[in-house]
């Protein structure tokens, strides 16, 4: 596994299988196992019903492909405590969780309730384009 253990917010994710963009680019990097991604059950959850919208327009074939993958790449993780430090976005805490109790690096995100945090402990909260400007050096 990667070096850089990182949790990737739900819409960086979406970005991920959408879009050839950074975030794209950061999750071919979990793919070869250059970084370590570490997502929660609950997490999963929200990705499954995020799929979903029908804005995004994904195929069953594109949906059920990038879950394979991603349950094949990431370290799936339980959350055992309850974090209640964002109170705009109460789903942001599950991210922060899963950062924090598996000792990650970075958050990755697009979401302004958690970038605005900047840092929580030793983890880094950055934009996807910060991150890769970041691991360049």
């Amino acid at each position: 596994m990667g070096e850089k253990k990182i949790v990737l917010d739900t819409n960086i994710l979406i970005s991920a299988l959408g879009w050839r963009g950074k975030p794209n680019e950061i999750f071919r990097k979990v793919i070869n196992g250059e970084l370590e991604l570490i997502i929660s059950k609950k997490q999963i959850e929200e990705l499954q019903l995020t799929l979903e919208y029908p804005k995004f327009s994904f195929t069953e074939s594109q949906k059920s492909r990038f879950l394979e993958i991603l349950l094949a790449v990431a370290r799936i993780v339980e959350n055992h405590g309850k974090f209640d430090l964002i109170k705009d976005d109460p789903d942001d805490n599950v991210i922060l969780g899963s950062a924090i109790e598996n000792n990650a690096d970075f958050i990755i995100s697009g979401d302004m309730h958690l970038l605005r945090l900047r840092k929580y402990n030793n983890i880094k909260i950055v934009t996807a384009a910060e991150f890769l400007d970041i691991i360049k050096y």
